[in-house]
């Protein structure tokens, strides 16, 4: 005898009419997870983006003498280009340089006159954060044994700072990662835990219905589409009230207030997708291998 897919909705319908109070616990508990999920997606996106945009700004800078030419100034950097795991290498020159330190402090560098104190400068951008330690030591420390090139007159002087910063942001990064990866599981284990203790509320339906000849799938199918509807109701439930919060709440603050308008995370669509995806899956697969130990009769 073969069923359509109709008549399991129907029977998955009529169970959920039948046992309200398991099926609205599942459906509270889903709907209050994806909000948290949802909440936390973007927040671990922003620390992560933020970290990542802390890391970028870690640099070299090679100040040149000032007695240093124009050819001087293209053989070093020509030298720096060719180092390993230089990524970019950006000249400034010390009338750019006093230019943009006048636009800064124009009282300070009215006092100089014509004079130019700041030499032409090289900023080194490495291939990584984490080279940048080992690119200022190749400049400092050439297979020569002396500086990269005479004309460098010193290398920026952060190791401190740097190493400092690499290790809170590498900090941050991993925090944040295991973080997601625990809200994750949490989340999938309290949906899970929740779905078997409906079922479990259910046993003797489905050991009656196993007796009687039932096949493992027909008493499996009513019970997967049930979590896909839960699933997607808690999702819709979840997806209302963050979509109440942005507009009420965040929308204006965004608007007022720039730290909050700044990071770069997730759109709002492509979250709610994956929200809605998210509670789909995770409530049909909670269903269906949480129903296995009931099969067994």
């Amino acid at each position: 005898m073969r069923f359509s897919l109709g008549f399991f909705i129907r029977e998955a319908l009529r169970a959920m009419r039948r046992n309200a109070a398991p099926s609205f616990a599942a459906l509270a508990t889903i709907t209050v997870t994806l909000i948290v999920v949802g909440v936390f997606i973007p927040i671990v996106q922003a620390t992560q983006g933020a970290a990542n945009s802390v890391r970028s700004r870690v640099l070299v800078d090679v100040y040149m003498q000032q007695k240093a030419t124009a050819a001087d100034d293209a053989r070093v950097e020509r030298e720096l280009r060719v180092l390993p795991h230089v990524a970019r290498v950006v000249f400034e020159s010390k009338r750019q340089a006093l230019a943009q330190q006048r636009r800064q402090n124009p009282v300070a560098y009215e006092i100089l006159g014509n004079i130019n104190p700041l030499p032409d400068t090289f900023h080194i951008y490495p291939t990584n954060p984490s080279y940048v330690l080992g690119v200022r030591a190749a400049i400092l420390h050439s297979s020569s044994g002396g500086m990269l090139d005479p004309s460098i007159e010193k290398v920026s002087n952060h190791t401190e700072d740097t190493q400092k910063l690499l290790t809170v942001t590498r900090f941050v990064m991993i925090t944040a990662a295991l973080l997601a990866a625990l809200l994750i599981a949490a989340s999938v284990l309290l949906i899970g835990n929740t779905i078997r203790l409906s079922l479990y509320a259910r046993r003797r339906e489905v050991e009656v219905m196993k007796l009687v000849g039932a096949t493992d799938w027909f008493i499996r199918w009513p019970f997967v589409i049930e979590g896909v509807i839960v699933g997607a109701f808690g999702a819709v439930l979840a997806i209302v009230v963050l979509g109440i919060t942005k507009l009420a709440v965040l929308d204006p603050l965004a608007n007022n207030f720039t730290l909050i308008a700044a990071p770069r995370t997730i759109p709002f669509v492509p979250l709610l997708l994956v929200l809605v995806a998210a509670g789909v899956a995770v409530s049909a697969l909670g269903s269906g291998i949480s129903l296995r130990r009931f099969l067994r009769v």
